[in-house]
Protein backbone atom coordinates (compact mmCIF):
# COMPACT_ATOMS: atom_id res chain seq x y z
CA UNK A 1 0.00 0.00 0.00
CA UNK A 2 1.24 3.18 -1.34
CA UNK A 3 2.12 5.81 1.78
CA UNK A 4 -0.47 8.69 2.01
CA UNK A 5 2.49 11.48 1.34
CA UNK A 6 4.16 9.50 -1.19
CA UNK A 7 0.73 9.03 -3.26
CA UNK A 8 0.02 12.85 -2.33
CA UNK A 9 3.44 13.92 -4.27
CA UNK A 10 2.66 11.23 -6.82
CA UNK A 11 -0.63 12.63 -7.80
CA UNK A 12 0.89 16.67 -7.26
CA UNK A 13 3.92 16.58 -9.23
CA UNK A 14 2.50 13.81 -11.67
CA UNK A 15 5.00 11.06 -10.53
CA UNK A 16 5.25 7.43 -11.70
CA UNK A 17 7.01 3.80 -10.71
CA UNK A 18 8.09 4.82 -7.40
CA UNK A 19 10.53 2.57 -5.74
CA UNK A 20 12.16 3.08 -2.99
CA UNK A 21 15.77 3.56 -2.58
CA UNK A 22 16.95 4.52 0.43
CA UNK A 23 15.82 5.69 3.82
CA UNK A 24 18.06 8.12 6.36
CA UNK A 25 18.11 9.87 8.92
CA UNK A 26 16.65 13.12 7.21
CA UNK A 27 14.58 11.37 4.39
CA UNK A 28 12.67 8.47 2.49
CA UNK A 29 14.10 9.06 -1.05
CA UNK A 30 12.48 6.79 -4.03
CA UNK A 31 13.42 6.87 -7.45
CA UNK A 32 10.17 7.96 -9.47
CA UNK A 33 9.34 8.21 -13.35
CA UNK A 34 8.26 12.22 -13.90
CA UNK A 35 8.23 13.62 -17.72
CA UNK A 36 9.39 10.57 -19.41
CA UNK A 37 12.70 10.24 -17.56
CA UNK A 38 14.13 8.74 -14.27
CA UNK A 39 14.23 11.25 -11.17
CA UNK A 40 14.70 10.80 -7.19
CA UNK A 41 12.13 11.93 -4.86
CA UNK A 42 13.06 13.13 -1.33
CA UNK A 43 10.27 12.96 1.16
CA UNK A 44 11.66 14.53 4.35
CA UNK A 45 11.27 13.63 7.58
CA UNK A 46 11.10 15.94 10.77
CA UNK A 47 14.91 15.48 11.11
CA UNK A 48 15.26 17.18 7.56
CA UNK A 49 14.48 20.09 8.72
CA UNK A 50 18.67 21.12 7.34
CA UNK A 51 17.64 19.94 4.15
CA UNK A 52 15.88 23.26 3.01
CA UNK A 53 19.33 24.55 2.74
CA UNK A 54 20.26 22.13 0.57
CA UNK A 55 17.91 22.71 -1.57
CA UNK A 56 18.63 26.02 -1.89
CA UNK A 57 22.11 25.60 -2.77
CA UNK A 58 20.60 23.47 -5.80
CA UNK A 59 18.47 26.07 -7.32
CA UNK A 60 21.12 28.38 -6.60
CA UNK A 61 23.23 26.23 -8.93
CA UNK A 62 21.08 25.25 -11.49
CA UNK A 63 22.87 22.67 -12.37
CA UNK A 64 25.96 23.46 -12.76
CA UNK A 65 28.13 21.00 -11.28
CA UNK A 66 25.43 19.23 -9.24
CA UNK A 67 22.22 17.29 -9.54
CA UNK A 68 19.28 19.61 -10.85
CA UNK A 69 16.07 20.45 -8.28
CA UNK A 70 13.49 19.80 -10.42
CA UNK A 71 10.48 20.65 -7.99
CA UNK A 72 10.47 21.34 -4.53
CA UNK A 73 8.15 22.60 -1.26
CA UNK A 74 8.86 22.27 2.49
CA UNK A 75 8.42 18.39 2.57
CA UNK A 76 9.83 16.98 -0.41
CA UNK A 77 12.37 17.55 -3.29
CA UNK A 78 12.39 15.96 -6.83
CA UNK A 79 15.74 15.96 -8.13
CA UNK A 80 17.49 14.87 -11.44
CA UNK A 81 19.13 11.29 -10.96
CA UNK A 82 22.83 10.68 -11.49
CA UNK A 83 22.85 6.86 -11.61
CA UNK A 84 26.19 6.23 -12.96
CA UNK A 85 28.81 5.36 -10.07
CA UNK A 86 29.96 7.78 -7.78
CA UNK A 87 33.85 8.49 -6.80
CA UNK A 88 34.80 6.07 -4.21
CA UNK A 89 34.62 3.00 -6.60
CA UNK A 90 37.09 4.79 -8.30
CA UNK A 91 39.98 5.53 -5.64
CA UNK A 92 39.09 1.70 -4.65
CA UNK A 93 40.66 0.64 -8.26
CA UNK A 94 43.63 3.25 -7.51
CA UNK A 95 42.58 6.18 -9.36
CA UNK A 96 42.67 8.73 -5.93
CA UNK A 97 44.53 10.98 -8.07
CA UNK A 98 41.59 10.47 -10.57
CA UNK A 99 39.27 11.13 -8.30
CA UNK A 100 40.58 14.84 -6.97
CA UNK A 101 40.90 16.16 -9.89
CA UNK A 102 37.14 15.38 -10.78
CA UNK A 103 36.17 16.73 -7.48
CA UNK A 104 37.79 19.74 -8.17
CA UNK A 105 36.75 20.33 -11.66
CA UNK A 106 33.00 19.81 -9.67
CA UNK A 107 33.99 22.60 -7.05
CA UNK A 108 35.27 25.06 -10.03
CA UNK A 109 31.85 24.72 -12.08
CA UNK A 110 29.83 25.01 -8.04
CA UNK A 111 31.56 28.04 -7.25
CA UNK A 112 31.60 29.60 -10.84
CA UNK A 113 27.92 30.14 -10.18
CA UNK A 114 27.51 34.25 -9.59
CA UNK A 115 25.38 34.88 -6.53
CA UNK A 116 23.01 37.52 -7.51
CA UNK A 117 21.32 38.77 -4.16
CA UNK A 118 22.54 38.04 -0.59
CA UNK A 119 21.89 34.49 0.59
CA UNK A 120 20.41 32.88 3.33
CA UNK A 121 22.43 29.98 3.90
CA UNK A 122 24.47 29.21 7.08
CA UNK A 123 27.40 31.01 7.59
CA UNK A 124 30.99 29.31 8.18
CA UNK A 125 31.19 31.03 11.32
CA UNK A 126 27.66 29.81 12.60
CA UNK A 127 28.47 26.21 11.09
CA UNK A 128 31.60 26.31 13.12
CA UNK A 129 29.75 26.91 16.41
CA UNK A 130 30.47 23.16 18.11
CA UNK A 131 33.82 24.12 17.29
CA UNK A 132 33.49 27.22 19.51
CA UNK A 133 31.49 25.94 22.34
CA UNK A 134 33.98 23.25 22.58
CA UNK A 135 36.87 25.29 22.75
CA UNK A 136 35.22 27.41 25.81
CA UNK A 137 34.69 24.49 27.88
CA UNK A 138 38.31 23.84 26.95
CA UNK A 139 39.40 27.09 28.07
CA UNK A 140 37.32 27.50 31.00
CA UNK A 141 39.06 23.99 32.36
CA UNK A 142 42.55 25.55 31.87
CA UNK A 143 43.36 23.60 28.88
CA UNK A 144 45.07 24.95 25.80
CA UNK A 145 43.98 21.85 23.68
CA UNK A 146 43.71 20.77 20.01
CA UNK A 147 40.43 22.45 19.96
CA UNK A 148 41.52 25.89 21.60
CA UNK A 149 44.04 25.94 18.75
CA UNK A 150 41.69 24.85 15.98
CA UNK A 151 38.98 27.45 16.79
CA UNK A 152 41.57 30.11 17.19
CA UNK A 153 42.71 29.24 13.63
CA UNK A 154 39.24 29.45 12.69
CA UNK A 155 38.61 32.81 13.64
CA UNK A 156 41.88 34.27 11.91
CA UNK A 157 40.30 32.39 8.63
CA UNK A 158 36.94 34.13 9.31
CA UNK A 159 38.45 37.13 9.92
CA UNK A 160 40.37 37.21 6.10
CA UNK A 161 37.79 35.56 4.10
CA UNK A 162 38.96 34.83 0.45
CA UNK A 163 36.38 34.19 -2.47
CA UNK A 164 33.11 33.81 -0.48
CA UNK A 165 30.66 31.51 -2.85
CA UNK A 166 27.94 29.46 -2.04
CA UNK A 167 29.65 26.16 -0.70
CA UNK A 168 27.62 22.64 -1.27
CA UNK A 169 29.26 21.72 2.44
CA UNK A 170 29.61 18.24 2.08
CA UNK A 171 31.69 17.51 -0.85
CA UNK A 172 32.89 13.81 -0.87
CA UNK A 173 33.73 10.51 -3.06
CA UNK A 174 30.19 9.09 -2.67
CA UNK A 175 28.35 12.54 -3.30
CA UNK A 176 29.18 13.00 -6.77
CA UNK A 177 27.93 10.42 -9.07
CA UNK A 178 28.51 10.20 -13.04
CA UNK A 179 25.31 11.01 -15.39
CA UNK A 180 25.26 10.02 -18.86
CA UNK A 181 25.03 13.20 -21.03
CA UNK A 182 25.51 15.39 -17.87
CA UNK A 183 28.69 14.25 -16.42
CA UNK A 184 30.18 14.30 -12.76
CA UNK A 185 27.61 15.74 -10.69
CA UNK A 186 27.13 17.00 -6.87
CA UNK A 187 24.16 16.09 -4.76
CA UNK A 188 23.19 16.21 -0.90
CA UNK A 189 24.63 19.44 -0.36
CA UNK A 190 24.45 21.09 2.78
CA UNK A 191 23.76 24.80 1.43
CA UNK A 192 26.42 27.26 3.59
CA UNK A 193 27.99 30.65 2.35
CA UNK A 194 31.46 31.22 2.95
CA UNK A 195 35.65 30.93 1.81
CA UNK A 196 35.80 28.14 -0.99
CA UNK A 197 38.43 26.42 0.29
CA UNK A 198 35.88 24.62 2.91
CA UNK A 199 34.54 22.47 0.39
CA UNK A 200 38.25 21.26 -0.76
CA UNK A 201 38.80 20.00 3.16
CA UNK A 202 36.26 17.24 3.92
CA UNK A 203 37.04 15.71 0.46
CA UNK A 204 40.72 14.92 2.12
CA UNK A 205 39.00 12.97 5.06
CA UNK A 206 37.49 11.02 2.77
CA UNK A 207 36.44 8.35 1.55
CA UNK A 208 35.37 7.63 5.00
CA UNK A 209 35.66 3.71 4.86
CA UNK A 210 39.29 3.61 3.74
CA UNK A 211 41.05 4.61 6.93
CA UNK A 212 44.68 3.49 6.09
CA UNK A 213 44.13 5.75 3.03
CA UNK A 214 42.96 8.71 4.53
CA UNK A 215 44.61 8.56 7.45
CA UNK A 216 47.94 8.85 5.72
CA UNK A 217 50.60 11.78 5.36
CA UNK A 218 51.48 10.54 1.86
CA UNK A 219 48.93 10.36 0.33
CA UNK A 220 46.65 13.46 2.25
CA UNK A 221 49.15 15.80 0.80
CA UNK A 222 49.87 14.81 -2.29
CA UNK A 223 46.23 14.91 -3.42
CA UNK A 224 45.88 18.54 -1.36
CA UNK A 225 48.34 19.54 -3.75
CA UNK A 226 46.42 18.29 -6.50
CA UNK A 227 43.24 20.49 -5.25
CA UNK A 228 45.06 23.41 -4.30
CA UNK A 229 46.38 23.50 -7.89
CA UNK A 230 43.26 22.62 -9.73
CA UNK A 231 41.17 25.09 -7.55
CA UNK A 232 43.78 27.43 -7.71
CA UNK A 233 43.99 27.31 -3.53
CA UNK A 234 46.52 28.07 -1.79
CA UNK A 235 48.14 25.11 -0.23
CA UNK A 236 48.73 26.00 3.22
CA UNK A 237 45.62 27.53 3.78
CA UNK A 238 43.72 24.59 2.41
CA UNK A 239 45.51 22.67 4.77
CA UNK A 240 44.54 25.07 7.81
CA UNK A 241 40.86 24.78 7.00
CA UNK A 242 41.21 20.76 6.82
CA UNK A 243 42.43 21.14 10.21
CA UNK A 244 39.36 23.15 11.75
CA UNK A 245 37.49 20.93 9.48
CA UNK A 246 38.41 17.52 11.57
CA UNK A 247 38.65 19.51 14.87
CA UNK A 248 34.67 20.30 14.14
CA UNK A 249 33.68 16.84 13.02
CA UNK A 250 35.67 15.72 16.06
CA UNK A 251 33.09 17.53 18.11
CA UNK A 252 30.46 16.24 16.07
CA UNK A 253 31.75 13.01 17.20
CA UNK A 254 31.89 13.82 20.97
CA UNK A 255 28.57 15.26 21.09
CA UNK A 256 27.52 11.40 20.13
CA UNK A 257 29.43 9.92 22.51
CA UNK A 258 32.18 8.54 19.90
CA UNK A 259 36.33 8.78 20.72
CA UNK A 260 36.75 10.88 17.21
CA UNK A 261 40.29 8.95 16.93
CA UNK A 262 40.21 9.30 13.01
CA UNK A 263 40.08 12.89 12.91
CA UNK A 264 42.62 13.43 15.73
CA UNK A 265 45.27 11.56 13.46
CA UNK A 266 44.28 13.62 10.56
CA UNK A 267 44.82 17.29 12.69
CA UNK A 268 48.11 15.51 14.08
CA UNK A 269 49.19 15.04 10.34
CA UNK A 270 48.26 18.92 9.67
CA UNK A 271 49.48 20.66 12.10
CA UNK A 272 53.05 20.28 11.37
CA UNK A 273 52.52 22.25 8.39
CA UNK A 274 50.29 25.02 9.91
CA UNK A 275 53.32 27.43 11.32
CA UNK A 276 52.31 30.48 8.83
CA UNK A 277 49.34 30.37 10.67
CA UNK A 278 51.08 30.25 14.31
CA UNK A 279 49.92 26.72 14.62
CA UNK A 280 52.05 23.73 15.18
Amino acid sequence: MIPEVLNHYLQTWSLLEPTLLAETRSSLVYTVAYQGESAVLKLLKPAGEEEQEGAIALAHFNGHGAVRLLRHDSNAHLLEYADGEDLVGMVKRGDDAQAAMIIADVLNQLHAVPLNSPTPLTPLRTWYRALFTQADIEREKGSESIYVRAAALAEKLLDNPEQQVVLHGDIHHANIRYRAGRGWLAFDPKGLYGERTYDAANTLCNPIDMRDLVENEARLLPIAGILAERLNLDLTRLLAFVYVYVCLSACWWLGDGVDPVGDMRIAAIVEPHLAPFGVG
